[in-house]
C-alpha cells in the first residue's frame, strides 16, 4: 500500500527532535498507562498522509493506515507492541489492550490529528459502545463525517455537521488487529448491529 510505504521510512525516526506525547494504556481496563514520544518527523509524515485526503472515504482509509502506524510506532516505546487482534491470541502478556485500552488509546490519536487539523472530512466523537446480552460491551473509538465549507481558509469557518448523524458516524476500532497493522474503519450502524471488518 503506498500509504505505508509513505511512512514505512520515519518509523526509527530520531527521537530526539522536538515532538509530541501521548499516554497509551494497556493491561486491559487501562490499568496501566505510559508515555510515548512521536517525532517531529513521524508527525509531519502523518500530516503529509492525512493531507492527500481527496473525499471523506479516502481520508477514513488513510486515518485507518495513521493510527495503526503510530500504534506501531508506540509498541517500539511500550509493551503493546505484544497486542494481538481480539482479547485471546495475547491472553496474559503483558502489554495487552482490550477494547477499552484500544478505544481510549485511539481516541487520543485522533485528537491529536484534529488538534493539528489534519482531519477535513471528520471531527472525532467520544468512543462509542455497543451491548450484546446483558453483560458484553464493546468500545471503539468514533468518527462522524462533515462537509467542509467550500474553498475554507479562514480559522473562523467551522465545517457542517449532518443531520442524519448515525449514518454520518464511523468507527476506527483497533482492537481487530494486531499491533501496528492498518486500524479498520467501520460503519458505525453496521459495527452496532454486530458486524467486524470483515462482515461477520
Amino acid at each position: 500500500m503506498a500509504a505505508l510505504a509513505l511512512l514505512a521510512g520515519t518509523a526509527f525516526a530520531d527521537s530526539a527532535f522536538a515532538g509530541e506525547a501521548i499516554s497509551v494504556c494497556y493491561n486491559y481496563g487501562c490499568l496501566v498507562q505510559s508515555e510515548v514520544v512521536f517525532s517531529k518527523q513521524n508527525l509531519t509524515r502523518v500530516g503529509e498522509l492525512l493531507g492527500d485526503a481527496r473525499t471523506p472515504e479516502h481520508e477514513r482509509a488513510l486515518i485507518g493506515v495513521a493510527v495503526g502506524w503510530l500504534l506501531g510506532i508506540a509498541g517500539k516505546q511500550t509493551p503493546i507492541f505484544a497486542d494481538r487482534a481480539g482479547n485471546f491470541a495475547d491472553d496474559g502478556v503483558e502489554g495487552r489492550m482490550d477494547c477499552i485500552d484500544h478505544s481510549t488509546t485511539t481516541t487520543r490519536l485522533l485528537r491529536l490529528f484534529e488538534r493539528h487539523r489534519w482531519l477535513h472530512f471528520h471531527r472525532v466523537l467520544e468512543p462509542a459502545r455497543r451491548t450484546r446480552g446483558l453483560i458484553f460491551d464493546h468500545y471503539s473509538a468514533q468518527i462522524e463525517e462533515i462537509t467542509p465549507p467550500p474553498m475554507c481558509t479562514s480559522a473562523n469557518e467551522a465545517p457542517t455537521v449532518s443531520d442524519d448523524a448515525m449514518s454520518r458516524r464511523y468507527v476506527v476500532d483497533s482492537w481487530y488487529v494486531d499491533n501496528g497493522q492498518p486500524v479498520p474503519v467501520l460503519a458505525r450502524q453496521r459495527w452496532q448491529d454486530g458486524e467486524g471488518p470483515d462482515g461477520d
